[in-house]
């Protein structure tokens, strides 16, 4: 949430400009909360990545059977994209709310 925060901190001036030519306050919170959305889920990515070439090392290096569960993945998948919507929503919302006249004079 707070690398949200920053981004929508960061991007006001932005999000003024978007907001001051027509852009919606829907358009611009599924913006910012689809960014937060895929943002968690190339984490989870990453991490689903990283557990099974960590499972795969394991009985190489020690001998010990490991299983890599298919519900497994698909739950930290889900549980990612859940991250990315519970945490995405405040600073979307956020981003939606400014007005775009402060926005725009925002330094």
């Amino acid at each position: 949430m707070n690398i949200m925060l920053v981004s929508v901190t960061e991007r006001t001036r932005e999000i003024g400009i978007r907001m001051a030519i027509g852009a919606r306050s829907s358009a611009v919170r599924s913006q910012f909360l689809i960014e937060s959305i895929v943002l968690s889920l190339t984490g989870g990515l990453f991490g689903i990545i990283l557990g099974i070439a960590v499972s795969l090392a394991i009985p190489k290096m020690l001998g010990w059977p490991t299983l890599v569960s298919t519900m497994a993945i698909i739950g930290s998948v889900i549980f990612s994209g859940a991250v990315g919507i519970f945490f995405g929503y405040y600073p979307a919302r956020k981003a939606a709310a400014l007005d775009p006249i402060e926005a725009l004079r925002y330094e």
